[in-house]
């Protein structure tokens, strides 16, 4: 494959709103002994992007500067220490930065086959939710069959993987909702049972679906107030597991309650991990769910798909929280793989 010296990308202008985020052309990217390079057919958009956009989640040191954590496409080339891969390969990877582009060098021990039966696109929307639920809830947290699992956002794509994730090693998750078409979507993935929060009490909810007993663990998205409902709805030895604060990051909380209930709280982001802690979080997905991913009877996440110069739009659709499932950007090579 001949490559190009060029490629496009999406740039951050500067810090702001969905309008700061525009096409450039940038040097393609150089690989090290041990990076793969891919060419992007599709990249995730996912809740960091948009805080990197606003200014409020910088790059760390040697990562790109480029927004986009996780990709879909094709090994366009490889550095020498690269085992398990060809030319040619359909891959997907978790990313250092730099997915919103032609091409992306990344470490190899990031970078999975993609599922049997998935397109490019579908597997785009995979490895930032699936690591970060492998993280945090299964090698963190210790998700074990049985537990019941309250998943927050269980529409968007961290509540889905953490339901799926569930389903596959035999807990019970319960999705948190916000209209019907969410409930049935999180119902169609697995979700035991669901929680209207328009409408119902989250911890009544649990206790009744729990027979008294709590949750076990709890995926939290949202943050601010909810940090007490999660204390509240837990069972004794519960583990809540914050993965973002999209309604607050600064909280006050029952601290003697925690205490009576022998609770656990952890937060983690997934970007800063060293690149041996992602490849340990890539063996785990690969060794546990990359069968059932491969199941010809998998619920595959709903969609919504936008070409790679209108990222904006994407971003906008994100941030009104609207969608189930996840968003993904197209490049040219994408699109036209989509379409044959």
């Amino acid at each position: 494959m001949n490559l190009p010296d060029q490629m496009t990308a999406i740039c951050i202008a500067e810090p702001g709103g969905p309008e700061v985020l525009k096409t450039c052309r940038q040097p393609a990217p150089q690989i090290g002994p041990a990076d793969v390079l891919i060419r992007v057919a599709a990249a995730g958009v996912n809740g960091p992007d948009l805080a990197q956009r606003r200014g409020h989640y910088a790059p760390p040191p040697g990562a790109s500067p480029l927004p986009g954590l996780e990709v879909a496409g094709e090994v366009a080339a490889m550095g020498q220490a690269v085992t398990g891969f060809a030319l040619g390969d359909a891959v997907m990877a978790l990313t250092n930065g730099g997915g919103y582009a032609e091409y992306v060098a990344v470490p190899f021990g990031q970078v999975l086959p993609v599922p049997h039966g998935w397109t490019l696109a579908e597997a785009a929307a995979l490895p930032e939710t699936w690591f970060t639920v492998t993280q945090t809830l299964v090698m963190r947290a210790g998700l074990e069959p049985g537990m019941h699992v309250l998943v927050h956002g269980g529409a968007g794509g961290i509540g889905g993987a953490a339901i799926q994730i569930c389903s596959i090693i035999g807990a019970h998750p319960i999705a948190v909702v916000s209209a019907a078409d969410k409930a049935s979507y999180c119902n169609r993935l697995g979700a035991i049972a669901t929680i209207d929060r328009t409408r119902e009490n989250i911890v009544d909810r649990v206790m009744e679906l729990t027979d008294g007993h709590g949750a076990d663990r709890v995926l939290d998205i949202i943050g601010g107030a909810l940090t007490a409902v999660n204390i509240a709805a837990s069972a004794r030895g519960g583990h809540i597991v914050q993965v973002s604060t999209l309604e607050g990051a600064t909280v006050s909380f029952p601290l003697r309650t925690m205490m009576a209930k022998d609770l656990t709280l952890s937060g983690s982001t997934l970007r800063p991990q060293s690149a041996r802690t992602k490849a340990g979080i890539a063996a785990h997905v690969r060794d546990n769910f990359l069968a059932a991913l491969s199941s010809p009877d998998w619920i595959k996440p709903e969609l919504a798909t936008f070409p790679l110069d209108e990222a904006h739009r994407a971003h906008v659709a994100m941030e009104q929280r609207i969608h189930r499932g996840k968003l993904v950007l197209l490049t040219e090579f994408g699109a036209a793989s989509q379409a044959s």
